[in-house]
């Protein structure tokens, strides 16, 4: 039987697979608690890896190198820099952009050193976008009504697109600007994906990443991240995974 890693930044983001996860032992390595279990008949390792890109290439690595994974998933929220994303809309990633690698003159902007790369590609977003639409179609088992209206979610909508990632949290138009410029494709930015998909790229594991949009990005962000993450975010990734294992 394969075996699944999955990483949040948070671990209000998947707090929901947690409560799910049986036959549970725990693992603590570099100040991390590795969750071993099975999740719906899957066997799975459940980590939050903190934020950014260190901490998140750091936890992949110890994931890859000590629970012997055959696939991760990362799934945790983002904010949106595409304007027709919404508060509660899913992005599963396609192409993966740090978008604070700048190496010039000596390498284009974006392209990572040695790795002759602009982007990491992910994998399985077919079979994850099916599974994504299967939880939109059942949405309030895993969402109350009054959580959805509560972050005013009233029809979210899956969608496949490219993320940038970096170490800063993006709170200024001119910040989503700059980046609409840079990287016209990407429609959310997030701290993590970029750097957890160079580490299983670079070891040759099948990487997705599923992302559901928390903000805008801009001034206005200011949504409790923790509580979003716990009765949003988390059961998201509950139902779009519960489907992706069936």
């Amino acid at each position: 039987m394969i075996k699944i890693g999955i990483i949040s930044a948070m671990q209000e983001e998947i707090q929901a697979l947690l409560n799910e996860l049986k036959n549970v032992t725990t693992t603590e390595k570099g100040m991390r608690t590795y969750f071993s279990g099975t999740l719906f008949n899957k066997k799975v390792v459940l980590v939050f890896s903190r934020w950014g890109k260190v901490a998140s290439a750091v936890t992949t690595t110890q994931l890859i190198n000590d629970f012997d994974v055959d696939e991760i998933i990362f799934t945790g929220v983002a904010g949106a820099i595409n304007s027709k994303l919404n508060i509660g809309d899913i992005v599963l990633g396609k192409n993966l952009y740090q978008h604070d690698m700048d190496a010039s003159p000596l390498f284009e902007k974006f392209e990572i050193p040695i790795l002759r790369k602009k982007y990491l590609e992910t994998s399985n977003t077919k079979q994850l976008l099916k599974a994504a639409n299967n939880f939109l179609n059942s949405y309030h088992q895993f969402i109350t009504v009054h959580d959805a209206l509560k972050f005013q979610i009233t029809q979210p909508k899956v969608i496949e697109g490219d993320i940038a990632s970096g170490d800063q949290f993006i709170s200024s138009i001119e910040k989503i600007k700059q980046l609409n410029n840079w990287l016209p494709s990407a429609c959310c930015v997030e701290m993590e994906g970029a750097a957890v998909a160079q580490v299983c790229y670079e070891y040759q594991i099948p990487f997705s990443i599923i992302r559901i949009i928390s903000d805008k990005a801009n001034d206005n962000a200011t949504i409790d991240f923790p509580k979003f993450a716990n009765t949003i975010a988390s059961h998201y990734a509950l139902g779009i995974l519960k489907n992706y294992f069936a």
